[in-house]
């Protein structure tokens, strides 16, 4: 069995957080997701409209997701890498090289984001239509 992990806030989830989880699954097994708390967002400078449990929750039920773990702090990747027995880490290329010191415990692939959608997108629109 072939293991996969991918991280984020998955907040505000969309077409293109859809795509990232179908082609991480594609490429093993098992996928866990590691996700964003609260509080890292914070440390972050981020702010998710959803809660955390409310993110958890949506992610468990995409049935590309097989497991959802808190990600809490920027070091932990190579604990999971370890904890989790990872063999492909994935994260999307506007993340490029910045893993690739993750190479010496599994595999590493950046896969390009989908054009058009992004969380920020969506709330510079919503803002938009609510300002205007």
């Amino acid at each position: 069995m072939k293991k996969v992990i991918t991280y984020g806030t998955f907040d505000l989830i969309h077409w293109g957080h859809i795509n990232l989880l179908k082609r991480s699954k594609g490429l093993g097994s098992h996928l866990t997701v590691a996700l964003s708390s609260d509080e890292f967002n914070l440390i972050k400078n981020k702010k998710s409209y959803h809660s955390y449990e409310k993110r958890k929750m949506l992610l468990e039920s995409i049935r590309f997701v097989d497991k959802v773990i808190p990600e809490t702090n920027w070091d932990q990747k190579i604990q999971d890498i370890i904890k989790y027995d990872i063999d492909i880490f994935v994260i999307g290329d506007d993340w490029e090289g910045k893993f690739d010191y993750l190479r010496e415990y599994c595999e590493v692939i950046y896969l390009p984001r989908t054009p058009g959608i992004s969380t920020t997108k969506i709330k510079e629109d919503l803002f938009i239509v609510t300002n205007s």
